[in-house]
């Protein structure tokens, strides 16, 4: 399998063909996830940190999950009760848990660039689980993976992202991915919530959300992050979901077959309509759920594949 990287800080520095390596074994683990018994031991021996220095449910419980079924000790460090809160730095808290010799270390961070210090810092493999606005990898490969389960493809596709694109890392790493793949990529939202400079991207900006759904064939929606957001970004949510906000409605005007998806964690009445989220004819936003822990497994097992490599390596030279 072609899968080079030591750490997986972004999508911005894999080839399509890395991409694909990921999602071809995590289609793999799919099938395992399926199983009565979903064990595997790939990542016997090795030790797996998560340090969630923001909230998260899906992430880090599929995190978690995966690196149980792969066969690692899994810690989860409570990050509310750590030497963080006393002032400890972002750096001596790497040196500290370097010094334990884990071999994976999964990040969430507040900060854009905060996971790639980290990795900087540390000879275990790290993965970026989301750094401020900057990243979050592994939800681009989940959704690519929904995306080729659902269409059978994850090219030459019309793929519509639609809400909070200037705060989203989800936006920016689907946007590197899904022009790495070779898809038309449409931004819809107000004005206000599109990064500045977004038509260098190659993408295609709607402020209409009607026009900007024509003839799509995938339909992903954002949550509002208002925690990211320092002023009045839109006049109501209610105005908001009148003119953003998915619904039946406007969905008629993407593709019969378009499938809808979300990332999470989903705001009812707000950028999504609760019915049209629970249909299970358009909506595979639960397969995202699931996709979630398989592409986990895989990219947990790529970058134990070449950590291994690497000390195996570093061995060989000691003895020559």
């Amino acid at each position: 399998m072609t899968f080079r990287a030591r750490h997986l800080l972004g999508i911005e520095h894999l080839a399509p063909l890395e991409i694909t390596t990921v999602l071809d074994l995590a289609d793999r683990y799919v099938d395992l996830n399926r199983r009565t018994v979903k064990q595997s031991d790939v990542l016997a021996g090795m030790t797996q940190i998560n340090m969630f220095f923001e909230n998260s449910t899906r992430t880090q419980a599929s995190f978690e999950l995966a690196g149980k079924r792969l066969g690692a000790d899994v810690m989860n460090m409570a990050v509310a009760q750590s030497s963080v809160k006393k002032g400890e730095t972002l750096i001596d808290t790497a040196l500290t848990l370097n010094a334990m010799h884990p071999d994976l270390l999964v990040v969430r961070h507040p900060s854009s660039g905060a996971v790639n210090l980290l990795a900087s810092k540390v000879n275990c493999a790290v993965l970026n689980a989301g750094d401020g606005r900057h990243e979050h990898p592994t939800q681009a490969l989940l959704d690519a993976l929904t995306i080729r389960r659902a269409k059978g493809r994850i090219q030459r596709l019309t793929v519509a992202i639609c809400g909070d694109i200037a705060h989203s890392r989800v936006a920016r790493s689907n946007l590197i991915l899904l022009g790495k793949m070779e898809n038309r990529i449409r931004l819809i939202g107000p004005p206000t919530l599109m990064p500045a400079g977004i038509g260098e991207f190659g993408v295609e900006v709607y402020d209409d959300m009607r026009k900007g759904l024509e003839g799509a064939d995938v339909v992903m929606m954002l949550r509002l992050q208002k925690e990211r957001m320092d002023g009045g970004f839109i006049p109501s949510e209610r105005e908001y979901y009148h003119r953003y906000g998915l619904d039946a409605e406007k969905l008629a005007h993407a593709k019969a077959d378009a499938i809808v998806m979300h990332p999470g964690p989903m705001n009812r009445g707000v950028e999504i309509d609760g019915d049209l989220a629970d249909d299970i004819n358009r909506s595979v936003i639960q397969d995202q759920v699931e996709m979630g822990v398989a592409v986990r497994m895989a990219c947990m097992d790529l970058l134990a594949r070449n950590l291994r490599l690497e000390r195996g390596r570093k061995i060989v030279g000691t003895m020559v």
